[in-house]
């Protein structure tokens, strides 16, 4: 982004770059605390049905085997201009390769790679910042409606005493697998595949789920939303669900 990089905006480039792509991510929906360890298998929100709005914490999956992370795809800068932009990212004549070409039409500061390079930086910075009960860092980074419901979760999970100790290990993949324009605003839905690992931990110190040993492999689909006209440039995550 043009407007990111200008004089003006040099001056917060720390910041912004932080925000731009810590806010690419915003988790689900509003929640219940039906299961304090699990806080956001939550109540359906007016737009979506409840499945669209389990998004799985660190821990709720089974265990796997980790497969070696994917290679990304091979991108040479110097090619970009001779080259669909989609290349790389979407199969030909797929709708998410599409979608890429709508988007850049609409937003000419659109750039897959910058995009998912962000998305995935925002991916770690929300998942450690709710495990470490961190609202304010949260905040800024998400919806209203989603604010509220990892604060509901983070108030729970400390009214039980409760402690979700969690270790990222990395991501496996970070994939566009869909993108809309209406109204003005984009989105642009991302299907990550991450191992962390992780434990809730009672006020006793004692396990009540995950594993503090034990690497999980957690798949989430995050929807991001974007006014394509905006000079905000950063990017929130207002979706999530469970593949």
């Amino acid at each position: 982004m043009n407007q990111v990089f200008d004089p003006f905006n040099i001056i917060i480039l720390a910041v912004a770059v932080i925000i731009f792509f810590r806010l690419r991510a915003v988790l689900g929906t509003r929640t219940g605390n039906e299961k304090p360890f699990d806080p956001f298998a939550g109540e359906n929100d007016d737009a979506q049905s409840s499945s669209d709005n389990v998004v799985p914490l660190p821990g709720r999956n089974k265990p796997t085997t980790i497969s070696p992370p994917d290679s990304a795809p091979e991108d040479d800068e110097d090619d970009d201009d001779r080259k669909p932009i989609w290349q790389g990212y979407a199969r030909k004549g797929s709708a998410v390769a599409k979608g890429i070409e709508d988007l850049a039409k609409a937003d000419n500061d659109f750039s897959p790679r910058e995009f998912l390079g962000g998305a995935r930086m925002a991916y770690e910075m929300i998942v450690n910042a709710f495990a470490e009960g961190d609202k304010q860092a949260l905040k800024p980074l998400l919806s209203r409606e989603v604010y509220d419901g990892f604060a509901a979760a983070i108030d729970e999970r400390k009214k039980l005493g409760h402690t979700l100790e969690s270790k990222f290990v990395g991501i496996n993949k970070a994939d566009i697998s869909k993108i809309s324009l209406a109204g003005g605003d984009a989105q642009v839905s991302i299907k990550f595949v991450s191992d962390l690992i992780t434990a809730t931990l009672d006020d006793e110190g004692r396990v009540i789920d995950g594993d503090p040993s034990e690497i999980q492999e957690i798949t989430d689909v995050w929807t991001f939303e974007r006014p394509v006209n905006s000079r905000d440039p950063n990017w929130r995550l207002v979706a999530t669900e469970a593949d």
